[in-house]
């Protein structure tokens, strides 16, 4: 069964978002995501500084399966990356919702989070199957 922690808000693309207050995000991608990717050799992370819409194209994970685009689940601007995914990107495979982050985003319009999922809808959608 995956881990779909019930404290966060989901994408359909597998991406997280943690609220940490001022408009101020943590975002990943989920345990789901990161085990249908297998084992995680390389993250290229979002430019700090740069400003992303939502739905572009921000950061690129690489698998020893495949490589992956990680889609912004918000418009807004990149505050911080997290480096120690430069030395142990297998931190996503062993900690997705924790020290495996992999950036930090100041939102520009909190109304596209209506456009996000919650922990339930997010646990059907990957149960599907």
């Amino acid at each position: 069964m995956q881990d779909v922690p019930s404290n966060l808000k989901f994408s359909k693309t597998h991406v997280w978002l943690e609220d940490l207050g001022e408009n101020n995000y943590r975002v990943g991608i989920t345990d789901f995501a990161q085990d249908e990717l297998g084992d995680i050799v390389f993250v290229e992370p979002p430019e700090e500084g740069r400003e992303y819409d939502q739905a572009d194209e921000c950061a690129v994970i690489e698998s020893v399966k495949s490589t992956s685009d990680i889609y912004c689940p918000l418009s807004g601007i990149i505050t911080e990356i997290n480096s120690e995914l430069n030395d142990a990107p297998d931190l996503i495979n062993s900690e997705p919702y924790s020290e495996g982050w992999i950036f930090i985003l100041k939102a520009n319009d909190e109304s596209e989070l209506n456009e996000l999922i919650d922990a339930n809808s997010y646990y059907e959608l990957i149960n599907e199957d």
